[in-house]
């Protein structure tokens, strides 16, 4: 872990879970070269910690190279109780693999709480394998079954207080900055779109004077034509802009977002029509929250359009579930469309980062900058082929 956060925490997702893989590999290598050595059977240390861990925090997949590791390095260690080992650790490779995504949805604590119970659970199990090829339990294994359960529960938590650390501490970080960048943008798109706005409107006004004169030719005429196009264009992208600011006192509500809920579910609909989408909806909600209603408006749109998008070639279910949990209002925005990798939802909200062609990211930056205004978290979970669920989580006021 040490190795891990020194050089290694900031590295790209994939290739820290290799080198996280590698290092696990050199501690159970090195638990079982330098074992302790029993008169009475065989030989115990803690290569199941770094084993369990993997396949509790990542399945089969990332812990099938540790199983093959372990039982390749017991092979050539030798001794009688190869056998044993491997029949041991393939059991545990097989259940406790199957308890992953269960883990996963846990809670910090549940997670730290069922990981020291598998870890006794899983010498409770070698324990009792081992009664069958020793000839006698005498007082040194029940003193080695007292130690190894106490060490064993002692070890995976300390290790899993201080995962469980690492990973608070890079979701703090990474929403630290995504904070900062968010303000920057609000405040350099509130002022550079004032700015800009201004000489627009009077080019604008001195554009369609020339347009309307009779003394400018056709070709003459055309172009000022083209000049009021792209004029337009250049408004909408500072009108754009301007949602990322901040909220306007004009707009500000408070209300326990029914509203905008139903408004833009209904402006949706028929878009979601055009691409054999269902639209399930469910409210229940009753605590309330101050924002800008055209901002929240357009955050919502941005989130039902790209998940009505993730669904036009096969069509699907749109899934839309407000509901409170304690003191904060959650929203729950479901499809099952195509879907997106780990690598790409780390990267959601970055400017200009999109996972359409045609995407320019900005709507998912609105997004985010819309939830943090509010003082929000957005948490998204997705998988390739299944589909993606985004939860957002707001406070509610306090009256």
């Amino acid at each position: 872990m040490l190795i891990f956060l020194i050089f290694f925490e900031n590295r790209f997702y994939t290739y820290n879970k290799s080198v996280i893989i590698f290092l696990s590999s050199i501690s159970m290598i090195l638990c079982m070269v330098f074992p302790i050595k029993l008169e009475f059977g065989p030989i115990f240390d803690l290569r199941y910690i770094p084993f369990l861990l993997i396949a509790l925090f990542w399945g089969y997949r990332y812990t099938f190279p540790l199983y093959i590791v372990l039982n390749m390095c017991r092979f050539l260690i030798g001794g009688p109780y190869f056998l044993h080992s491997f029949v041991f650790s393939t059991v545990i490779y097989i259940f406790v693999s199957l308890l992953n995504k269960v883990f996963m949805k846990q809670s910090p604590k549940k997670r730290i709480f069922i990981a020291a119970i598998i870890s006794l659970f899983t010498m409770v199990l070698y324990l009792s394998s081992v009664t069958l090829i020793i000839p006698a339990l005498d007082k040194g294994f029940w003193l080695l079954a007292f130690y190894a359960l106490t060490t064993y529960a002692a070890v995976m938590v300390i290790n899993m207080v201080l995962i469980e650390k690492i990973i608070d501490n890079a979701k703090t970080r990474e929403y630290r900055l995504h904070s900062e960048r968010l303000n920057v943008m609000s405040d350099l798109s509130a002022s550079v779109s004032h700015e800009i706005r201004n000489p627009l409107t009077v080019t604008k006004g001195f554009l369609q004077l020339l347009k309307d004169s009779q003394n400018i030719t056709g070709d003459e005429k055309r172009y000022v034509e083209i000049s009021l196009s792209e004029l337009k264009r250049a408004e909408q992208i500072v009108t754009d802009f301007l949602a990322f600011s901040k909220p306007q006192s004009e707009n500000m509500v408070v209300s326990n977002l029914k509203e905008e809920i139903d408004y833009v579910t209904n402006v949706m609909i028929p878009y979601a029509n055009m691409h054999q989408v269902d639209v399930e909806m469910s409210f229940n909600n009753t605590l309330k929250i101050m924002y800008d209603k055209n901002q929240a408006q357009q955050c919502l749109i941005n989130l039902f359009k790209n998940a009505i998008e993730a669904m036009r070639e096969n069509g699907g279910i749109l899934s839309i579930d407000v509901s409170e949990q304690g003191n904060q209002i959650v929203v729950k925005i479901k499809d099952t469309g195509i879907g997106m990798t780990k690598e790409e939802v780390l990267r959601l909200g970055r400017p200009y980062y999109s996972t359409k062609k045609e995407g320019t990211g900005l709507g998912m930056l609105m997004v985010y900058s819309t939830v943090d205004k509010v003082n929000g978290k957005i948490e998204v979970e997705s998988e390739k082929g299944i589909g993606t669920t985004f939860l957002i989580t707001i406070p509610s006021l306090q009256f």
